[in-house]
């Protein structure tokens, strides 16, 4: 497989230089710890919203430092947990009087770096929260997760407490906010291909060209099942059959629908499998109030998709709507 890469165990301080290299005005790039941070934070005014994660899903969540939305952001190496010291260097350098919330997708390595990091925080006078994600309906108790794990549905939430920090809420209320938009959001991915890590070189798993797995996830983690290629039709009708009765959505919902590229999926095809799934939940009754297709949470260079519904309210929808401005234009 080919990439551009110099040593693989460079590539996400590479990358991350890189990163704060284009946007030197507003963020600013911590090289000890892997930390991206907006370049006027903390503001004393304002809660802090931190997220990381394993590299290898951008734009999420480094390139989702700025206005109206992250704080910062402390990832791993590719697709490997963050450690607890650089979690914790990011709660000190952001941490304001208002406080600190961290957000985790919901993987068991995640979990256990930024619980004790939330600990250690708070043993330090840091007032500090920590919220899960776990917008993932494809599989529960997983090899990788207690619970659902958590993906692209996070950039729901991370817009959401994002747009209410910058509105002067307090901690108590984001953190409301943010278990809200959490439990109103489900998502299920399907993968086409594999996804090649910078380290590795190779396939993260074999899968034949003529299959698909179903219900992955960003990992390349297993799904429900590993079945034969079909039509874009059939793939969207499997994917909202598990996601609309979960929550349940139903008729006269009006929701969000983001169809999000795993970051090798051409974005004519999502703009294809984006009118079959509009016109599929038109049939169920369900409106769709706001649209978001792109490649939001990826997986390197899978082929594949996810869709994401959020059912919307008053609340979500002013929330999703209030102006940001990140290093990469998608929404």
């Amino acid at each position: 497989m080919k990439k551009f890469i110099n040593d693989p165990q460079a590539f996400v301080p590479e990358m991350l230089q890189g990163l704060a290299l284009a946007n030197p005005d507003t963020l600013t790039y911590v090289p000890e710890y892997n930390l991206i941070l907006r370049a006027d934070a903390p503001n004393q005014d304002r809660v802090s919203i931190i997220q990381g994660s394993g590299s290898g899903h951008e734009p999420a969540h480094v390139m989702l430092v700025g206005e109206g939305m992250l704080d910062g952001a402390c990832p791993g190496d590719v697709f490997a947990a963050p450690p607890t010291e650089y979690v914790l260097e990011a709660a000190r350098r952001l941490a304001s009087d208002k406080g600190v919330l961290l957000l985790v997708n919901n993987y068991t390595g995640d979990k256990m770096a930024f619980e004790m990091a939330e600990e250690l925080a708070d043993a330090e006078g840091i007032k500090v929260r920590t919220l899960f994600i776990n917008d993932d309906v494809a599989v529960e108790d997983s090899l990788y997760t207690i619970g659902r794990r958590g993906v692209a549905g996070n950039f729901f939430v991370i817009k959401a407490v994002g747009a209410a920090a910058a509105g002067g809420a307090d901690l108590d209320e984001i953190v409301r906010i943010g278990e809200k938009v959490n439990a109103a959001t489900r998502t299920m991915g399907v993968a086409l291909t594999a996804c090649t890590p910078p380290a590795k070189g190779t396939p993260l798993f074999d899968i034949g060209d003529d299959e698909m797995e179903v219900g992955v996830g960003i990992h390349g983690e297993p799904g429900r099942r590993r079945t034969k290629m079909t039509s874009a039709n059939e793939i969207v009708d499997e994917l909202l059959e598990a996601i609309v009765p979960d929550l349940p959505f139903s008729s006269g919902d009006d929701v969000a629908l983001m169809v999000n590229g795993l970051g090798g999926t051409p974005i004519s095809e999502l703009y294809l499998l984006y009118g079959i799934a509009h016109a599929r939940l038109a049939e169920k009754g369900i409106s769709i109030g706001r649209n978001y297709v792109g490649s939001y949470c990826t997986a390197l260079d899978m082929v594949g998709t996810s869709l994401t519904l959020v059912k919307l309210d008053d609340e979500i929808r002013s929330l999703l709507e209030a102006p940001a401005h990140i290093p990469v234009r998608i929404f």
